[in-house]
């Protein structure tokens, strides 16, 4: 009988010991990601229970850098605040001097010939009650009945609803709850305090919402607008209607921003606003739904793909790390390639060859073997949108990430945290709307105070200008 142990000279024994070890680093390698993975719940689960959590800093310096712009020639103009063009003095004050000297209470006191001078420039809250003459009369051919308007109504009503507010009130209670976030009360307060006007919450819910009717032919104008843009860029973020759970959807282009509540997180918003024959080019997240548009030219945000290598750098340990920093450090290649060629150290041939080499080198990383879970997933995704995540190279003048749509959502996230989303689904029209309308203005450089006085006092739509 071979007095050798049960597994010497055994092939089979030797795969199973083989095996065996292969699996114990890997149950140890698991053991150690579930500890990572752990901890890091349990330091979500603390932080948000803390109220300020979204506002802390996960690391500090003990040493850190001066705060400000440095000294040279890199700081750039020194500016000050200078006199308003045409600026005439309303008002002049004298600062005489003291009748006492402050530090020695002495008397003696003398006084210079020269003078200095400072300018102020202040806030005078002024409201004016106007009184409309409404003249009435008929047709003398067909009798139809005929009723005066003033350019300055913003409605034609008459006995209980003579009192009404003018365009500017009605234009800052959009402003301010749409655009700065204030709650309708909050509205209330401000304009009965700062601008002496006595309303209730109700009145400010009721003027966001016919404001936003009088908005209803620039809201449509400016769906055309993105629908015939080249470039769009959309995002989404989570809503409240009523309590229940909704979706506010953004699609930003470089002259145009359109919002559409809705109640699901589904792609029907964006068919609805581009078609799913649209041919432009679209920048976005990873988001399944926007791989329906086949005629579009897509861009994978390259920020949420680094954001995906930094995770899994902070969890994968040994061997695992090899991928995502490999990832990362293409990306990192890609976008430096951009920034070279934008500044004219690049030509176009150059910029071409060095898109199909990054292509080239992402596909063979793709195809390799992958044991860890997450890299498995990226490198899947990276599979199916090969020729997704370098197309701003191959088509200059493209995002590399979807900043406009982030950009253009964070607004609506901050006013969610301050009032949860909306009552009704008239106001989240409403909210759809008026917040469209506000940026847009804001994108094209216009007097966001003159577009919505001009709609809230034509008797006819209009339109915001081009």
């Amino acid at each position: 009988m071979d007095e050798q142990g049960p597994t010497n000279g055994c092939p089979g024994c030797r795969c199973l010991e083989a095996r065996c070890r292969e699996l114990e680093a890997r149950i140890l390698a698991l053991e150690e990601q579930v500890r990572l993975l752990t901890a890091a719940l349990e330091e979500a689960r603390r932080a948000g229970k803390r109220q300020a959590a979204p506002f802390r800093k996960p690391k500090t310096v003990k040493k850190p850098k001066k705060p400000g712009r440095k000294r040279g020639k890199d700081y750039g103009e020194h500016a000050h605040r200078v006199a308003p063009e045409n600026a005439t003095v309303d008002e002049q004050h004298e600062a005489s001097l003291p009748p006492e000297c402050p530090r020695c209470a002495s008397t003696n006191i003398e006084e210079y010939v020269e003078t200095d001078e400072q300018f102020q420039t202040e806030i005078v809250c002024r409201t004016i009650r106007r009184r409309f003459v409404i003249h009435r009369g008929r047709c003398g051919d067909c009798g139809a009945a005929l009723v005066g308007r003033h350019p300055l109504q913003t409605s034609t009503c008459t006995g209980a609803a003579r009192e009404q507010l003018g365009p500017i009130a009605h234009t800052l209670m959009s402003v301010f709850n749409k655009q700065l976030g204030l709650s309708h009360g909050k509205v209330a307060w401000l304009l009965e305090k700062v601008f002496h006007v006595k309303i209730d919450r109700s009145t400010s819910a009721r003027s966001v919402q016919r404001t936003g009717r009088r908005c209803e032919a620039a809201y449509e104008q400016i769906r055309r607008d993105v629908r015939a843009s080249d470039q769009v860029t959309p995002d989404e973020t989570g809503w409240r209607v009523g309590g229940q759970k909704a979706w506010l959807h953004a699609f930003a282009s470089p002259r145009a921003t359109c919002y559409e509540v809705d109640p699901t997180r589904s792609g029907q918003p964006a068919e609805r606003l581009l078609g799913l024959d649209w041919p432009g080019r679209l920048v976005h997240d990873g988001w399944s739904v926007y791989d329906r548009f086949v005629e579009a030219i897509h861009q994978q945000c390259n920020a949420h793909l680094l954001n995906r290598c930094n995770e899994l750098l902070e969890v994968a340990r040994r061997g695992a790390v090899r991928f995502p920093r490999a990832v990362k450090r293409l990306l990192q290649k890609g976008l430096a390639t951009r920034d070279r060629y934008q500044q004219g150290q690049l030509s176009t041939h150059g910029l071409r060859v060095a898109t199909g080499r990054f292509t080239a080198a992402l596909g063979r990383l793709v195809n390799g073997r992958f044991t860890h879970d997450g890299n498995r997933r990226l490198a899947n995704f990276l599979h199916q949108h090969l020729d997704e995540v370098f197309a701003y190279l191959r088509h200059p003048g493209m995002d590399a990430t979807n900043y406009q749509g982030e950009q253009a959502i964070r607004p609506a996230v901050v006013n969610r945290k301050v009032w949860g989303g909306n009552r009704t689904w008239v106001g989240a029209r409403a909210q759809s709307i008026l917040t469209s309308v506000l940026r847009t203005c804001t994108q094209r450089d216009i007097d966001l105070l003159g577009f919505f006085a001009q709609a809230l006092t034509s008797p006819t739509p209009i339109t915001i200008p081009p």
